[in-house]
């Protein structure tokens, strides 16, 4: 619980997605719990009351406590891996990281030009999709259609340009990035300035509370 409040509380969540998440989490967990409930072997918690009985197959109220701790824990770490998805994005955590916490630009900036790789990619798969099409290749022959085993091959064929493309485009990069003596300099001015507040500081100590309780809790150490 305290993992999605953080989410909700530091997302700039629209109201579906909101609602979207809460309504999503207690399904989520309830089918979790079921899910795992029906692995556990009735031998184990055979103690314990009988809530299904399907032939001579018997779920007890055990499992499903059991089914229910393994999903809270579960929920609890996807909440606390979507807090990095959903409070930021990737170039103003690179920037963050550069500005606070003092990576070097050279490492930030060529991860931030990475990331930038993958819409480029989207679209360029779109225009060699398209190329294909006014071609008529894919289309037709033995694995012509749009079974699997024809998406499947098609998808293959894009592989190849798709890769070339990769490279003219990393390649422009470099050039780009060369002509703008980047990293020739310890240092370098920034554009977008990244301030650090004090609800930033409160919030990255929840986030770091919330995960060692959920690490204790899902991990308890044996003394």
């Amino acid at each position: 619980m305290l993992s999605y409040v953080l989410v909700l509380s530091g997302a700039r969540l629209t109201r579906r997605a909101t609602a979207l998440l809460l309504l999503g989490m207690p399904i989520g967990i309830a089918v979790l719990t079921v899910g795992f409930g029906v692995w556990v072997a009735p031998s184990q918690v055979a103690g314990t009351g009988v809530v299904l009985t399907i032939g001579a197959w018997t779920l007890h109220e055990g499992a499903l406590i059991i089914g229910l701790a393994t999903a809270l824990r579960l929920g609890a770490i996807l909440a606390l891996a979507l807090i990095g998805g959903l409070t930021t994005s990737g170039p103003d955590l690179v920037r963050a990281a550069v500005q606070q916490l003092r990576v070097p630009y050279r490492i930030g900036y060529t991860a931030l030009a990475a990331y930038r790789f993958v819409p480029r990619f989207g679209y360029e798969l779109s225009v060699i999709r398209a190329a294909h099409r006014v071609r008529g290749h894919g289309w037709g022959g033995r694995f012509g259609g749009r079974g699997p085993v024809a998406r499947l091959v098609r998808g293959w064929g894009y592989v190849v340009p798709l890769l070339a493309s990769g490279i003219r485009h990393a390649e422009r990069v470099a050039l780009s990035m060369d002509a703008r003596a980047f990293g020739a300099h310890p240092t370098r001015t920034e554009r977008h300035l990244v301030p650090w507040r004090t609800r930033d500081t409160v919030f990255a100590g929840a986030v770091v509370l919330a995960s060692a309780v959920v690490f204790t809790a899902s991990f308890p150490w044996q003394l």
